[in-house]
């Protein structure tokens, strides 16, 4: 089975401008208006089950947009098992869409410590062969080396880990030998305080975080395309398929679920990295996250 983990996810109310320019001190009115359940996890498990892939999605919730979270995600079919904690809500974030875009997050519930162990337990039970997918930042009511400890107790079982995360996230879990992590090349480049402008350095760079302990390195690069190195030390190199983008939110998140499937479908990194790179793309190309046959188009041309 795969599990993806959202500590705080939300609900993103997404408002298109009328007259395509937010005013401030005045009233303003929408032209459309829709809402989107958020969380990178979340997106993941959206885009697995998309491309054929059940999962149980794992997080805490609280407060009534806790319920209207949980409820949502089940009227689409996802399988979730979210821990309700008592103080606060489930964020709502504001998505303003006009000639510039504006948002405002919310916080989200204060998680405690009886809450993280709830979550322990959970992961406790997964078993070899299970995939893990740990995405998103740590909000600051938790300690910052959360998923290392999540890290640590599954260390040793056989489950396939894949960690989302920027910097200091990304970078203190290598040393429990995650399968699959996943920085942008400017994330990249910020771990190692350089600006990386060709695919060496980045090969350079991936290399020695797969000295630190991670097995596969995929490296997002937008319109570049993606660069995989690989467990047995092959870097393969893709372009990216040609299309308008439109959105950019959730493309990383369909990459790493394209990925997986990729490899749970054959084993074969070099498909893997084929299929996360048309399922990223098929999401920045379209208003919400890849359908499939999106999907399916953009990776008979790559």
């Amino acid at each position: 089975m795969i599990y993806t983990v959202t500590i705080n996810p939300a609900i993103d109310y997404v408002v298109h401008l009328n007259g395509d320019v937010l005013k401030l001190g005045s009233v303003n009115r929408n032209s459309s208006e829709d809402y989107q359940f958020g969380g990178k996890g979340i997106n993941v498990s959206n885009v697995l089950k998309t491309l054929g892939f059940d999962t149980v999605a794992l997080g805490f919730i609280a407060g009534f947009t806790g319920d209207g979270l949980e409820n949502g995600l089940r009227d689409m079919g996802l399988k979730t098992d979210f821990i309700r904690v008592q103080d606060g809500m489930t964020r709502v974030n504001m998505k303003v869409k006009g000639s510039v875009e504006t948002e405002i997050n919310g916080i989200g519930p204060n998680i405690t410590e009886e809450d993280i162990e709830k979550l322990y337990a959970q992961l406790d039970k997964l078993v070899a062969g299970d995939t893990l997918i740990l995405s998103g930042s740590i909000p600051k009511c938790l300690p910052s080396d959360t998923y290392e400890k999540i890290m640590a107790r599954l260390d040793g079982k056989g489950i396939q880990i894949v960690v989302d995360a920027e910097r200091d996230l990304l970078v203190n879990v290598l040393k429990y030998h995650p399968f699959l992590i996943k920085p942008n090349n400017h994330e990249l480049g910020e771990i190692f305080d350089k600006v990386l402008k060709t695919d060496e350095e980045i090969v350079e760079c991936a290399r020695k975080l797969q000295e630190k302990g991670g097995r596969n390195i995929l490296v997002s690069m937008a319109g570049d395309g993606a660069l995989l190195l690989d467990e047995k030390g092959e870097a393969h190199r893709i372009g990216c398929p040609k299309g308008k983008v439109v959105n950019s939110v959730g493309a990383g998140d369909s990459m790493v679920a394209g990925f997986v499937a990729g490899y749970q479908q054959t084993g074969d990194y070099g498909f893997a990295l084929k299929l996360g790179t048309a399922t990223g793309s098929a999401t920045a190309f379209s208003l919400g996250l890849a359908a499939k046959e999106d999907v399916d188009a953009l990776l008979a041309t790559l």
